[in-house]
């Protein structure tokens, strides 16, 4: 009777991959993107073309880096909290920006950054039992906020204004209804990592 070949043991990914790396490159985008929003006093148009442009790369930086995980199996633990970090780390500086420039008023940050941190904290507080990834909902919500950013950095006409807030408003009410599905979520892997704890 032949034995039975034992199973191959899959090779872990590393974490210093190129889904990471691209990552981590979106966070070092960040202080780059603040200096150029302010630079001339954040009313100079070429500078804000410039902060404009920089938003937009290190936020294309968030699709490549996801596909890039899905489609060559590069998908980590670290990437699953960082990439998310990072996303807020951006959005969370252009919004502050915006306000300190006085073009967005403090709700809207304070909406947005009072859900971001509040789900970030989520993650780390059930971070032992599981690693809650990026929802479709989260990725929406994340494209509507950086549509609606790219357009409040833009050099418009007031005549944009009423474009620009129909669009933040939709991202704010994503931001909302997706905050909520994380505390659910958040909850039920808590409660089905204690259950596995009491089982063992």
């Amino acid at each position: 009777m032949r034995e039975t070949p034992p199973a191959p043991v899959p090779t872990p990914v590393p974490t210093l991959n190129v889904a990471n790396v691209l990552t981590l490159s979106r966070l070092v985008l960040v202080p780059a993107f603040v200096l150029a929003l302010f630079a001339a006093g954040g009313v100079d148009t070429g500078w804000r073309l410039a902060a404009t442009a920089l938003f937009a790369i290190a936020s294309l930086t968030d699709q490549v880096d996801g596909w890039v995980a899905r489609r060559y199996g590069l998908i980590t633990d670290f990437g699953k909290i960082a990439d998310p970090i990072a996303d807020k780390a951006l959005i969370g500086a252009a919004l502050v920006g915006l306000s300190l420039l006085g073009e967005l008023g403090w709700w809207v940050t304070i909406v947005i950054a009072a859900r971001e941190i509040g789900v970030t904290l989520l993650r780390f507080w059930v971070i032992r039992h599981g690693v809650i990834p990026a929802s479709r909902g989260g990725k929406a919500k994340t494209l509507a906020q950086i549509v609606a950013i790219v357009l409040f950095l833009l050099p418009l006409p007031a005549g944009a204004d009423p474009v620009r807030w129909v669009l933040m408003g939709f991202a704010l009410v994503l931001t909302v209804v997706t905050g909520l599905d994380y505390v659910f979520r958040a909850v039920k892997l808590r409660a089905t990592g204690k259950r596995a704890s009491v089982g063992r």
